[in-house]
């Protein structure tokens, strides 16, 4: 979806002929993926929350790229309006949603409670737009809001996106608080 909205299209008929092509596309590309041995693939879509009047078209597509692999299947969505298009993305045909969820100051976790969700989430609880490190405090903090939520078996902690805005130090120093935190929040709750 997201190659489509930001390529300027001189072929195809519409939009969404387009999309559909370019789903073909990405699932030939992770069913090469699944053959060689990747049991996790991650279609990273940060466009897809931007215009909620094309999340069912969106959702038909990420569906010809699912389509028949046997890999985890987890799409990664940044920043947007996730209130017009959460009631589509809870359903979006995807093992796991991988949300930014700390930038929005853990917010998005009261779309989890206000709508049905079956799938499992990787919850960013660091922010990755800032030099600051975390407190494990601050990710225990955050860890467990998201267990109010989602059981332990379907919440995943991660960073918020890639950490690629980060020097070397700053990501190493990200992951370490939030490998701790993880260790000590399932050893206070005796989650296994």
């Amino acid at each position: 979806y997201t190659i489509v909205d930001w390529s300027f299209d001189e072929y195809y008929p519409n939009r969404e002929a387009f999309l559909m092509a370019m789903a073909q596309v990405v699932h030939d590309e992770a069913m090469d993926l699944a053959r060689a041995g990747a049991k996790y693939i991650q279609i990273d879509e940060p466009a897809l929350s931007v215009r909620p009047e094309e999340m069912e078209m969106a959702a038909r597509a990420f569906a010809i790229v699912t389509k028949g692999l046997e890999a985890t299947t987890i799409t990664h969505i940044c920043y947007g309006d996730f209130a017009q298009v959460f009631p589509g993305l809870a359903t979006f045909p995807v093992d796991m949603l991988d949300l930014e969820v700390t930038n929005s100051n853990y917010d998005l976790l009261d779309l989890f409670r206000k709508h049905s969700f079956e799938g499992y989430l990787a919850m960013g609880v660091v922010d990755v737009h800032n030099h600051e490190i975390e407190t494990v405090e601050e990710v225990k903090r955050g860890i467990k809001l998201g267990l109010e939520v989602l059981p332990a078996e379907r919440l995943f902690i991660d960073p918020d996106c890639g950490l690629k805005t980060r020097t070397e130090e700053e990501a190493i120093a990200k992951l370490r608080v939030i490998a701790t935190a993880v260790k000590q929040v399932k050893e206070e709750l005796g989650i296994d």
